[in-house]
């Protein structure tokens, strides 16, 4: 794998995770209580052995850089990297990343080193594990030119993703971005899944094969496909490509999210609570790497919690948690109750457990549920918050609804006694 450069794109606004992006981009949202969302695709590099990684990068970028910084970095002998590459003006070009395309491309003269064969092209905001090492055997069995990793999607949410046809081969012959049109649609129903193996047992809901935006270039290629000015990969450049090159479709069949909306977030999230988790971060065979932090264990005291995840530095007394995922440096304080919610912690331990904007954490006697709280929040004593489904999106003055979730945003203070 040391012929292949890895390109994790992690420059989108990610406006349907909003509030959790205000302050950050969408690859540095915490996930599972401890990680960020762009260890995910990192880690599965890492556990493939490709270790010449790109992070092409443009919003709201401090955290995200921050997080790469301290948790990733290899000794001189190695030969490998992780760089980030910001948007930046140039002597051709003074505009920020348009789309997918449009950023790797603004980035090809990073990418001329003679060892590189092949580039994989990821996703900075999805739940996975991959072994990379596979698509790139079948990307060269094929004799393929472009790979685009696919599973099986339901009807309802093929309006989010690229769908695709392929021939018994797995050559791709017909792609369309996000249908919408019924008609459209219907020729592209898949009715025999033996492209994925004799054995698999495919959902009868899974009708369409969509695209995971996982893809792999012949580095001999990706300068030709990209010398026009097309901005984006399932939008124009793999529909251009399937009339002119051997585009072959990778068939993936493990567990995998796209953490796009608050929804995906915080379902994603409260799965990771269940006793067989669909995606495991107990996985001894392939890890998920992050910021080692020395944090001291978790003091928890008197406390009732069911079905959770509580991660490193955590303070929690007298405190039933049920279904909840908490966060690090967490401080839950005597008499509250948290069910089915992301509490993501603390920033930093303090020395002061209170200051003139209220105690840290989740103050006393809080009742909390189906809730989203980000990073240091301070939650008044007596505070109540709840939500259910179908409640109405919006923005209010120090929280928002969305998915019928409420999200408390990072720094938010809310007064003692305040109702949900």
């Amino acid at each position: 794998m040391r012929r292949v450069l890895a390109v994790i794109m992690g420059g989108g606004r990610g406006t349907r995770l909003f509030p959790l992006t205000k302050d950050r981009s969408k690859p540095a949202v915490p996930l599972g209580a401890k990680y960020r969302l762009v260890d995910i695709p990192i880690s599965n590099c890492l556990n493939s052995d490709i270790k010449k990684i790109y992070i092409l990068t443009q919003f709201n970028t401090a955290s995200l850089h921050m997080h790469i910084n301290r948790s990733f970095s290899f000794d001189i002998f190695s030969n490998g990297y992780i760089d980030i590459l910001p948007a930046e003006q140039t002597l051709t070009s003074e505009m920020w990343y348009q789309g997918t395309a449009d950023a790797v491309r603004k980035n090809l003269r990073h990418f001329a080193d003679p060892s590189i064969d092949y580039i994989l092209i990821l996703s900075g905001d999805q739940l996975y594990r991959m072994n990379f090492n596979s698509i790139l055997e079948y990307h060269i069995e094929k004799n393929a030119e472009i790979t685009v990793s696919v599973l099986p999607v339901e009807e309802e949410k093929t309006s989010g993703f690229g769908i695709l046809k392929v021939n018994k081969s797995g050559q791709i012959t017909n792609f369309f971005e996000k249908p919408t049109d019924p008609k459209i649609l219907k020729d592209y129903r898949v009715s025999n899944w033996k492209f994925f193996s004799e054995t698999t047992d495919v959902h009868p809901d899974k009708k369409y094969l969509a695209s995971m935006g996982i893809y792999v270039f012949n580095r001999n290629i990706i300068d030709e496909v990209l010398n026009n000015d097309k901005t984006d990969f399932g939008k124009h450049i793999i529909p251009d490509c399937i009339k002119t090159r051997n585009v072959y479709a990778y068939p993936f069949e493990g567990y995998w999210e796209d953490i796009g909306t608050i929804s995906s977030f915080y379902e994603a999230n409260l799965e990771m609570t269940k006793k067989n988790p669909k995606f495991n971060f107990f996985d001894p065979s392939s890890p998920v790497y992050t910021h080692p932090r020395f944090l001291p264990p978790s003091r928890l005291a008197n406390c009732n919690i069911v079905d959770s995840i509580v991660s490193e530095g955590c303070i929690i007394e007298g405190s039933e948690i049920h279904n909840s995922v908490i966060g690090i440096r967490s401080i839950i304080s005597q008499g509250s109750s948290i069910y089915d919610s992301i509490i993501m912690g603390m920033d930093h331990l303090e020395d002061s457990p209170t200051d003139s904007r209220g105690p840290r954490g989740i103050g006393k006697n809080c009742t909390i549920h189906r809730t989203i709280i980000d990073k240091n929040a301070r939650i008044g004593d007596g505070t109540i918050i709840t939500s259910k489904e179908g409640f109405d999106n919006g923005d209010f003055a120090n929280y928002y609804i969305r998915d019928g979730i409420v999200i408390i945003p990072k720094n938010a203070v809310i007064s003692p006694g305040t109702m949900i």
